[in-house]
């Protein structure tokens, strides 16, 4: 399975940025919409709240057979059997993850530069997220990475690679010339009141 896993739309959760509508809803929306891969993102709960929300959002996503990644805690991962996890930089090595959640899973690594990239493919990387692309309010850390540097990493790596970072359905287009896996999106979905109307949009900016 984890060979065949479409990047095009990857969705990360954020609670803090719903306008009047729960998670799970807000999930199955977005899937309804044209999702194709979701990160539940959980950086404030503690673990059995990690859990009981993980279990839920499972749910729906098997329902629309589309792959759950966990981000951070592969505790969580294993527990609720995602289809895998995803790491950032101050995280637990991508090689030492393998080791624990097998070959079977993904294991997705956050990168800002091409050596970060080079490395998490070295250490058994699936994929790597690169940003942020542009300005973002639901990561404060995060350091802007140029299109130049994003087509740079993909012309240096094999394994699929998803920008991040302030994508939205105008800006999205400026990405096309480094020929990426795929977006990975929070506000631009999450963001929004019709969320599956959103979903379809961003959809049809990235066919144009």
């Amino acid at each position: 399975m984890k060979n065949n896993i479409d990047y095009s739309l990857y969705l990360v959760t954020d609670r803090d940025v719903l306008v009047g509508i729960d998670i799970y809803t807000a999930v199955e929306e977005a899937i309804k919409g044209g999702v194709t891969l979701v990160q539940l993102r959980e950086k404030s709960v503690g673990t059995l709240e990690f859990y009981n929300i993980a279990v839920k959002i499972k749910t729906i996503t098997c329902k629309y057979n589309v792959p759950l990644i966990i981000n951070d805690r592969i505790d969580i991962a294993m527990a609720i059997d995602a289809a895998g996890v995803h790491l950032g930089q101050s995280d637990m090595p991508a090689k030492v993850a393998r080791s624990i959640i097998g070959d079977d899973k993904i294991i997705g690594v956050s990168t800002s530069t091409l050596v970060e990239a080079q490395k998490a493919e070295r250490e058994g990387a699936d994929y790597v997220g690169v940003g942020a692309m542009f300005p973002t309010t639901t990561k404060d850390d995060a350091s802007l990475v140029s299109v130049h540097s994003l087509k740079e990493i993909k012309e240096n790596i094999s394994i699929p690679i998803v920008a991040i970072g302030g994508i939205t359905e105008k800006n999205v287009d400026f990405l096309r010339i480094a020929d990426i896996d795929g977006i990975a999106v929070v506000s631009a979905i999450l963001g929004k009141k019709n969320i599956k109307a959103a979903t379809e949009k961003l959809c049809t900016s990235m066919k144009e």
